[in-house]
Parts: C-alpha cells; sequence; structure tokens
C-alpha cells in the first residue's frame, strides 16, 4: 500500500516511541536548541501503556538529562535499602554473600520505580518544553528519501480488512517527515528490523540474543512488605534447562514487583517459560512472602541480552537507533533503562550539531562512536562475557568465572577471555523434540500461580478483531510441518500470553491458529520460533497492553 497518497507533516527531528530512550532525546534536542519542531509517536494508547512497571533504576542517565529532577517531582522516591541473591533450590535456599561480588553489582544509590509512571513524568517534561506527543500513532512503514536514507514514518493508519484491503472507514494515516529520524521502539522492533537488514548494521557484530521477562505486580500483607528490598533468585525451578532466575523488587504502597527472566537459548522445545514463572511462585521463600496478598497486574516483554559485542552500528542514513533497538541491557545487572536515557541524550546531542552545520539525512557517525567507546559502551564492554560464560558453561560456573570476569574488568580494564562469541541465535539453539524429554508442569492452584488467559486479562490488552493479523504467520504449512512436527509447536509454550494454538480432533491434521488479540507485544514469537516463520509488526495504534499507573 505504499503507493496511497498521504498529507505530510514536517519536522526536524521524529521521534518513534515514548519510552526512556525517545524521551530523552526529545528533551535533549529541546535543552539545546528550543526552536526545533521535534515529535514523539507512540503506539500505546497513552504515554506509559506499554511499559511493564517495576524495574531497578540506575539513576545515571537521568542524572545526566535532568540534573534536578528530584525538585521537579520525578515519580523515583523508593531507594534501595537491601540487596539479596538467594540461589534456590526446590525445597530452601541459601544466600549468596554480596562482599564476593563485583562494585558494579551493588544496588546502593539505584531506587526501585514504576518506568511507566517514570515516562509519563518525562513526557509531562518534554510537552513542557515544547515537544509533541502522539499516543496511539503506530509507526507502520519507513519514508524513504532519493538517495535511500530514512527520512520519515508513515503513522496513524487505521481501517483495513483482516485481509489488508481498505475497509469503507480507512484511514491512510499521515507521512511524517524529518531531517533525522531516530528509532527507539524498544526491543526488536518492526521499523529497527528493517533498518538493520537494509544497511547491514549487523555485519562484523554478534548475533543478538534475548530473554523473556514476565511480571506480576502484587499487593501483600504489610507485615511482609519491606520498601526498598532488592532480592534476585537463580537456579530452581529451571535448572539445567535453561538460563534465567527471579526477582522481587518491594515497592510503594505495600506492592511488590514479582518477575521471572528465562533466557531463550533454551535447547528443550518442551520448556514453557510461563509456567516456569508460576512455578517460581510456590517456592516456599516466595509463598510465604506472598500468602494473603493478591496480583494486580500482569505482562511480559522480550529484553534483550547479546550485549556490548551484538550491538548493530546505531545510525544509518537520515538516523539512529536508540535504547533496546540497538540492545543495551547490562545482563548481570539486568538493568538497561539508564543506558536508554544515556543513548537518547547522545543522539540528540550529535543531532543538534549536525543540524548546526546544515546537514539533513546522513549518518551521525559519531553517535555510534560515542555509543561504544563513551559511557554505555564501558557499562556494557565490562561484562561482555557474562551472557556467553552462562550460555556455554551453566550457573554454577558462569558464577566463578562470569565473577572473575567482572572483577579483572573492574580492576585492571581488561578481560582474560578477551570477547567471547554467542554462537547461534535462539531461534537456531532449539533442539527436536525428539532429543528432550517433556516437563511436566503442576496446575496453577488459582491462588499463587495462575493460567495464562486469567492473567493475560491483566495486562488489559486489547486489539480490534477487524483488522489484519499483525503477526505474520508467513507459511502455514511450515507451522504444522516443522514447527507442529518437529519442534512440538513451541509457540503453544514460549508465548506468555497464550496467542498459538495448534488445533485439531484426534488423528486429524491440526490448524495452526493465531489468537492475536491476546497479544501483550513482548516479541518472543519473532524471536524463538525455530523455522522464523512468524513476523511480530506493528498493530493499529492504541491497540496491545494497557499497564496500569502504578
Amino acid at each position: 500500500m505504499s503507493n496511497i497518497e498521504r498529507e505530510a507533516m514536517e519536522y526536524d527531528v521524529v521521534i518513534v516511541g515514548a519510552g526512556p530512550a525517545g524521551l530523552s532525546a526529545a528533551i535533549r534536542l529541546k535543552q539545546l536548541n528550543e526552536d526545533l519542531n521535534v515529535v514523539v509517536l507512540e503506539k500505546g494508547s497513552e504515554v506509559g501503556a506499554h511499559i511493564l512497571s517495576g524495574a531497578v533504576l540506575d539513576p545515571c542517565g537521568l542524572d545526566a538529562l535532568i540534573p534536578d529532577w528530584k525538585e521537579r517531582g520525578a515519580p523515583i522516591k523508593t531507594a534501595v535499602n537491601q540487596d539479596n541473591f538467594y540461589l534456590l533450590g526446590e525445597a530452601g535456599q541459601v544466600r549468596v554473600p554480596n562482599f564476593p561480588m563485583p562494585p558494579l553489582m551493588n544496588n546502593h544509590g539505584n531506587y526501585i520505580v514504576s518506568m511507566g509512571n517514570v515516562c509519563r513524568w518525562m513526557a509531562e517534561q518534554a510537552e513542557e518544553m515544547g515537544v509533541e506527543i502522539f499516543p496511539g500513532m503506530s509507526c507502520s512503514e519507513l519514508v524513504y528519501g532519493e538517495n535511500g536514507e530514512v527520512k520519515g514514518v508513515v503513522a496513524g493508519e487505521f481501517g483495513k480488512n483482516p485481509d489488508g484491503t481498505p475497509s469503507e472507514a480507512y484511514e491512510p494515516g499521515m507521512e511524517l517527515l524529518g531531517k533525522y529520524v531516530l528509532i527507539s521502539e524498544g526491543v526488536r522492533g518492526s521499523l529497527a528490523k528493517e533498518v538493520i537488514a537494509k544497511y547491514d548494521l549487523s555485519k562484523g557484530r554478534d548475533v543478538q540474543k534475548f530473554g523473556l521477562g514476565m511480571k506480576e505486580i502484587w499487593e501483600i500483607d504489610p507485615d511482609k512488605h519491606k520498601e526498598g528490598t532488592v532480592t534476585h533468585t537463580m537456579g530452581w525451578p529451571l535448572g539445567g534447562n535453561a538460563g534465567g532466575g527471579g526477582f522481587i523488587y518491594h515497592a510503594e504502597n505495600n506492592q511488590v514487583f514479582v518477575g521471572f527472566v528465562v533466557h531463550l537459548n533454551y535447547q528443550n522445545p518442551h520448556l514453557f517459560p510461563y509456567m516456569e514463572f508460576q512455578r517460581m511462585k510456590h517456592h516456599p521463600m516466595v509463598a510465604e512472602l506472598l500468602k494473603g496478598g493478591k496480583r494486580v497486574a500482569y505482562g511480559a516483554r522480550a529484553i534483550s541480552e547479546g550485549g556490548y559485542q551484538s550491538m548493530p552500528k546505531a545510525a544509518f542514513p537520515g538516523g539512529a537507533l536508540l535504547g533496546c533497538s540497538v540492545g543495551l541491557v547490562n545482563v548481570p545487572r539486568i538493568k538497561g533503562n539508564h543506558n536508554a536515557m544515556l543513548s537518547g541524550k547522545a543522539a540528540a546531542e550529535h543531532v543538534v550539531e549536525a543540524l548546526k552545520e546544515g546537514r539533513a539525512g546522513d549518518t551521525l557517525e559519531g553517535y555510534d562512536n560515542e555509543l561504544r567507546t563513551g559511557a554505555v559502551g564501558r557499562d556494557l564492554k565490562r561484562v561482555r562475557n557474562v551472557k556467553p560464560l552462562w550460555s556455554k558453561l551453566g550457573l554454577t560456573a558462569s558464577l566463578a568465572l562470569g565473577g572473575f570476569d567482572m572483577w579483572t574488568n573492574n580492576l585492571f580494564g581488561f578481560s582474560i577471555f578477551g570477547a567471547l562469541k554467542h554462537g547461534k541465535t535462539d531461534a537456531a539453539a532449539t533442539g527436536k523434540a525428539a532429543d528432550f524429554k517433556k516437563i511436566d508442569y503442576p496446575k496453577p492452584d488459582g491462588i499463587l500461580s495462575f493460567d495464562r488467559l486469567t492473567n493475560v486479562s491483566f495486562a488489559a490488552t486489547n486489539h480490534e478483531e477487524s483488522q489484519p493479523s499483525h503477526l505474520r504467520v508467513a507459511d502455514q504449512n511450515v507451522a504444522i510441518e516443522v514447527d507442529y512436527k518437529q519442534f512440538a509447536g513451541p509457540s503453544q509454550r514460549y508465548c506468555p500470553a497464550g496467542v498459538y494454538e495448534f488445533v485439531g480432533e484426534d488423528g486429524e491434521a491440526p490448524k495452526f491458529v493465531v489468537n492475536f488479540q491476546n497479544c501483550v507485544h513482548c516479541k518472543t514469537c519473532d524471536i524463538k520460533e525455530p523455522s522464523q516463520n512468524i513476523t511480530w509488526t506493528v498493530p493499529q495504534g492504541g491497540d496491545g497492553p494497557n499497564y496500569p499507573n502504578m
């Protein structure tokens, strides 16, 4: 539908995504030049609707961007006052002491926050400076210039029939054009995928790796609540089946953020990440904390885990990638928001410098260089071997060797391992079903653990059913002959929202069913499907989860 005529609006800078990276870029642009015309386009129904709440924030990014954020009333109140690490067994736990851990693992000075609320506050700061922010505006296409550069996006397209043809209510959307386009869609965004492929931005870089993070917000007994306490767990229930672990953050108002991360390079296609999360809550230590409480929200998202060696080139003709569109999560720290903010700030500074020089539509080479050699690159480079060590050697060995590697990087600025490779993509790491045992999971009890569809209702996700599915299956035959018959249909299990089913009577060939209305936009299907037969794209604006203001 690229031949459709659309109205166009011109800006100095177009930013895709109102997360911490995009909003930081918008704020910094206006700090440096209040006369710039800046627009931020957000696919969620409001800013923060697609930001899964509950994180431990290193404030260094916000300190650099808005030094007086405390005086301005930022919703960042709960300082970390206790830091716990536990190695879990099925019936008990061993606390890992803090003293042997590298200083970078210390959460002193960090805050337990709702990133949804932080982003809402950042949006208010940006709008006060004159930034235009349009929520409910999915960016479905890139617009290219005569020389092949990105010069804008198509946003606000509505009213397609399920087969993709225009309905009577079709709205073609608008072209929003900029001298530079900054893409901050989060992990595995569709526009970022397109520019990475078009400009070969991953050439010479390692494959990107991912995890699946699932999270629930609970209100618990005030007598058990310890505001400011951070707990991370490893070991049970995953054991040797996959890398990952759990976390429990005690926030304000007797709330705790309870979550679980599963590294997506697991081999056994019978693994069920969502049920591993539900099982974790039955560990005696966790169950005792949650007993008598209630779950009030649920969500899930993919996490970039490749780190320094997997970062694609972040600049391309006409724009730049920011935040998780590059992959800036520090895996052992389980933190990326600070780097997202720093990337947005750096990109804005290089855009302003280019505009001063009369440039537009070129490649911001200085930004890419700063990202790799500046504060963000230094943060990621010193932990670059933790993830590949864990993947290759397992939990126990990686704890020792990964810790040693972080210490040598911290003390001496080098690693005896150099830069280890990740190996296969997460999709290619998936083994054939016949080579692995099935895993039996206990049925959720409805008190501590819940079935997926019940939990998805607590994400308040919604998609207009008359639109085309935003989850594109390239070949139904491949879904059956390859993914179902060879890999036992792993999409039935890796999806944390119950989107995918293989339906059929006994003795009949199954049909692959996509319940796209359930989707919480985690993008796991785009990452983990062994045949790479599923592509995640944006639905129409405003659809998807609506995470609460908590």
